[in-house]
């Protein structure tokens, strides 16, 4: 058994909810975790004594505009490096917690082994930068291992940095005690969506790389032929946008906007089709947890979605800001109940077998007894 540390983002977003979930799975299995984070990270809501969690506090200090929190961070990493004997530390993002992890393992007394997996914007938008790229490089190079969620991240990490490093590609996963279709049918009454009405979700944080626009855009042309209702799930910087074309199309008894939301499985057991028309997506976890709750996407041909949509059989692929080709493939699927039946049972099938919690917990268990050397 492992003692382990993790450091994620907290607040919603998939590399927090993966880092999680990892945490909660290994800690069933009879690891010691400990997390540490600015905040309780959302996921955390389990009571198990193997998990514990330890804040990162930031204290005001004058000379700074403001507080360093990677400083802060680092500190407190090597503090718990020390007092609990860690053997690992396994920071998800680059930028700023590897780097953190590197300063607390030279601070720390007590030897451990840093890993590093990459979510994504850490390469494909701070790697860009020419201020932070040689920092990102630094410590992806200087972490023991490094896993990245997809085989393009893999590519786009080693082509944008030119690192020198050995990268294990270990997919994203849902749990399946919360992903699973749910007999939920009592929230289409609720929701006044007519029983023979197909059901269209989106779900994300509406920045401009989730080409909202796009899904808005696709769905109107869906329910010119179809009859069906779009619920958008998230909230951010691209809401007011996403409002203003809604009304403009006059679909507006046709979208649903719910804002952020907890009950995601639920809502997904009583959609039809996903959309994601994003314009980067280094994994695409909202589809994932979209096939284990039988619900095949239609998806833009970007980053690693390929690797995760199966196309014509678990859902389909598009060209980014092809919204006509997404709304013809969507029609035909949803006026066909044979083959949409067809794809929802082979999206789940696909959760199942190529991205099970259980596959991915034993790589990850591997890559510590390999970093360790206790093969």
């Amino acid at each position: 058994m492992f003692k382990i540390g993790i450091t994620c983002y907290p607040t919603i977003g998939g590399s927090g909810v993966i880092a999680t979930e990892l945490g909660i799975l290994l800690a069933e299995k009879g690891n010691e975790i400990h997390f540490i984070t600015s905040s309780m990270p959302f996921r955390l809501e389990c009571i198990n004594p193997e998990i514990y969690y330890h804040e990162v506090e930031t204290s005001y200090y004058p000379v700074f505009k403001h507080p360093p929190y990677d400083l802060a961070l680092a500190a407190k990493m090597a503090e718990v490096i020390d007092r609990e004997k860690l053997d690992i530390l396994h920071v998800h993002y680059a930028m700023p917690h590897a780097i953190s992890a590197i300063l607390a393992k030279d601070i720390a007394k007590h030897d451990v082994k840093i890993i590093t997996t990459l979510h994504g914007t850490d390469i494909t938008v701070l790697g860009m930068d020419k201020t932070f790229k040689p920092m990102i490089k630094y410590a992806i190079e200087k972490s023991d291992r490094v896993t990245a969620v997809s085989n393009d991240l893999a590519k786009q990490t080693i082509d944008v940095l030119e690192v020198d490093k050995e990268i294990d590609v270990i997919y994203n996963f849902v749990n399946e005690n919360d992903y699973y279709k749910k007999e939920r049918d009592f929230l289409k009454a609720g929701y006044e969506i007519a029983e023979d009405e197909k059901v269209i979700i989106h779900i994300s944080n509406f920045r401009k790389v989730k080409r909202v626009e796009d899904v808005i855009k696709t769905f109107a042309n869906i329910q010119e032929k179809i009859k069906a209702k779009l619920i958008l799930v998230g909230d951010g910087p691209e809401s007011p946008t996403a409002f203003d074309l809604v009304e403009k199309l006059g679909i507006q008894d046709h979208v649903m906007f719910l804002g952020r939301q907890k009950n995601i499985s639920d809502l997904l057991s009583i959609s039809d089709l996903k959309l994601l028309m994003s314009e980067q997506e280094s994994f695409g976890l909202v589809i994932l947890e979209a096939m284990a709750c039988e619900v095949p996407s239609i998806a833009t041909n970007v980053g690693g979605i390929p690797e995760v949509i199966s196309h014509g059989e678990t859902g389909y692929l598009v060209d980014l800001g092809d919204t006509e080709t997404a709304a013809e493939l969507a029609i035909n699927l949803l006026n066909d109940s044979v083959k949409l039946n067809k794809m929802k049972k082979l999206a789940y099938e696909r959760s199942k077998t190529k991205f099970s919690s259980e596959i991915i917990l034993n790589q990850y268990l591997d890559l510590y007894k390999k970093v360790l050397n206790k093969n």
